[in-house]
């Protein structure tokens, strides 16, 4: 069973009923869930990561003091902990994970606070320096229930970038992409610096994948769920197996000019995609041109003088 999957058959069985029967007035001010950091509220978990944190629970989001009070909060708090210690053959931990607690009794305003940083609609300058993992993390998962709306309403505000701060970002992107991948790596080849035309290929990589999420308009998640998730993306997925040759061959001569010619496909599927999505007016192969068509394609004037690297 799936930790999403888990997490709503606890809350049916357990969760559900304990609110409904002893927080009836406070119900239409909860909402439940399963989300934020943890491969489960990915729906990325398998055998190998249920050696930590894998577990029954929940959250249960509270909204601000004037409606559900101190009290009320300490015993939803004492309820959620008297539920079963065991279901489905799983027990539940009586220590919190690192980072803090990520299930049980969390206020709503201190959730989104602690992924983006802000408990409010974000400014453009927020948009554009919380990490992108945090943003994935604040909008993952699934609401069970929501009575109030709160949750909902925020998850929705924030379900992916405004159209000016995903084009700030994407022109940064393609800005790298062609640094490192068009230009220093062959010329660190060139120089005999074979480490150094290796950062260049991880840069190449790193920079091309945050462009292919930003064109399928999906956050992209930490680091380490990054090609599981790029493989399942609707657009540009297949890219995935030539990023993954690129960090796992070497730079021997033998594979140089092949190396090079897979970062310059690349590049041509991304400014196709690029054209289909009516992004750039660059009519070439050179992403550093595309970068700055994106960029001064950006309507919010302040975004857009923004340096063109401001969302990296």
């Amino acid at each position: 069973m799936k930790g999403l999957d888990l997490a709503r058959a606890y809350y049916e069985s357990y969760g559900k009923p304990m609110l409904e029967e002893k927080f009836p007035q406070v119900m239409p001010f909860l909402a439940a869930g399963l989300c934020g950091s943890g491969s489960e509220c990915f729906g990325y978990d398998d055998e190998i990561s249920r050696d930590h944190d894998f577990e029954p629970g929940f959250c249960i989001f509270l909204p601000g003091e004037d409606l559900v009070d101190r009290r009320t909060a300490f015993l939803l708090e004492r309820a959620y902990a008297s539920l079963p210690k065991e279901f489905c053959g799983l027990k539940r931990s009586l220590m919190q994970p690192a980072g803090g607690a990520r299930k049980g009794v969390l206020r709503t305003e201190e959730f989104f606070l602690g992924h983006t940083g802000s408990s409010s609609s974000l400014t453009a300058g927020q948009w554009l320096s919380v990490p992108e993992y945090a943003l994935a993390e604040a909008v993952n998962g699934e609401i069970f229930y929501d009575g109030y709306g709160e949750v909902t309403r925020r998850r929705e505000e924030l379900s992916f970038y405004p159209e000016d701060i995903r084009k700030k970002k994407l022109a940064g992107g393609l800005l790298l992409m062609a640094q490192s991948g068009q230009y220093n790596y062959l010329r660190c080849i060139a120089h005999g610096e074979e480490a150094a035309a290796q950062l260049a290929v991880t840069e190449f990589v790193r920079s091309t994948i945050n462009v292919l999420f930003l064109l399928n308009r999906r956050y992209q998640p930490y680091y380490k769920w990054c090609f599981r998730a790029l493989r399942a993306l609707p657009k540009l997925s297949l890219e995935a197996e030539l990023l993954e040759f690129l960090l796992t061959t070497d730079n021997g001569e033998a594979m140089v000019r092949e190396k090079a010619d897979v970062m310059e496909g690349i590049a041509s599927d991304v400014i196709e995609e690029l054209a289909e999505q009516d992004l750039t007016k660059a009519v070439c192969g050179d992403l550093e041109k595309h970068a700055y068509s994106v960029n001064d394609s950006i309507a919010d004037g302040k975004v857009r003088n923004m340096h063109i690297l401001s969302g990296i």
